[in-house]
């Protein structure tokens, strides 16, 4: 299957290391989030990448026309650096289109966009390209083939440290808790998609308003709830705690793994799932 996924935020909550390049293209460690998203589903035999770009896409079509394979993998170098042999690499069996969709197209006109690059598609893969996770691909998937479902999305619990607040009359609190210990539940970003999703939408619309409220009405949006590893990068806290973990055994990096570890069983509703 196809991954598109979304490249053309500007991060305006990261200011300071999102100025000049998207969002999708800020560092965790040695490269991108992008391509750690990438690699994530190239692990899971997904090669197919389509890039919705927006803000500043030409730093995007640069990395790769200039893509450095030494940066993350062994290579021997010899004869005064005129043989340098790659021990392994990267991207080499990746295919990956880049199409200019808009510096201020939301996440709907930017899927419109590419929709002539899903005609042979049945179903495809999608992604906000701001966060990551250790889900089990394979899963998901079998779970929506498996369904009449037109798409499905990660349902996850926020990993923000606010605090929720429940109060009475005069605004005296019931009660207060972190949010992402109570039960709510919020778009995570990792969607499937058939190509019918393009009949439930119309031209300006933002992807999870009006299209996702047609496919509720017609029971037709599938979340498939995880509650294991699953982090965006929207803030300076949420890159730190990113780069920390990129440290030590990156809980998103199912490649460097011997084998894929499971999944949490996943559990499925037909329902209304409201983003964040």
């Amino acid at each position: 299957m196809k991954v598109v996924l979304f490249c053309g935020g500007a991060g305006m909550r990261l200011r300071g290391y999102a100025d000049d390049v998207p969002k999708p293209m800020v560092h965790i460690g040695t490269r991108p989030i992008l391509w750690h998203l990438m690699k994530y589903y190239a692990y899971f035999g997904h090669k197919d990448f389509i890039l919705c770009l927006g803000y500043k896409g030409s730093s995007i079509k640069e990395y790769f026309l200039n893509y450095d394979e030494s940066v993350s993998n062994d290579f021997v170098w010899s004869r005064g650096g005129k043989d340098i042999r790659f021990v392994n690499r990267d991207i080499d069996d990746w295919t990956i289109t880049f199409v200019e969709t808009g510096a201020n197209a939301n996440i709907g006109e930017r899927l419109k966009a590419v929709e002539s690059y899903l005609q042979d598609e049945e179903m495809f893969l999608a992604n906000y390209g701001d966060g990551l996770s250790d889900v089990s691909l394979p899963a998901l998937v079998e779970t929506f083939k498996q369904s009449s479902a037109v798409v499905s999305l990660l349902a996850v619990q926020p990993t923000a440290s606010f605090d929720l607040v429940e109060s009475g009359p005069g605004g005296v609190v019931r009660d207060i808790c972190a949010l992402n210990r109570t039960s709510f539940w919020i778009n995570g970003g990792f969607f499937l998609m058939r190509n019918e999703i393009f009949r439930y939408m119309q031209p300006g619309e933002e992807l999870v308003r009006e299209p996702f409220q047609r496919l509720i009405e017609k029971q037709a949006l599938l979340a498939q709830k995880y509650d294991g590893f699953w982090q965006c990068m929207d803030t300076f806290k949420d890159k730190q705690r990113l780069e920390e973990l990129n440290q030590g055994a990156a809980p998103w990096k199912v490649w460097d793994r011997a084998s894929c570890s499971k999944s949490n069983a996943t559990e499925l509703v037909l329902t209304g799932v409201c983003s964040s």
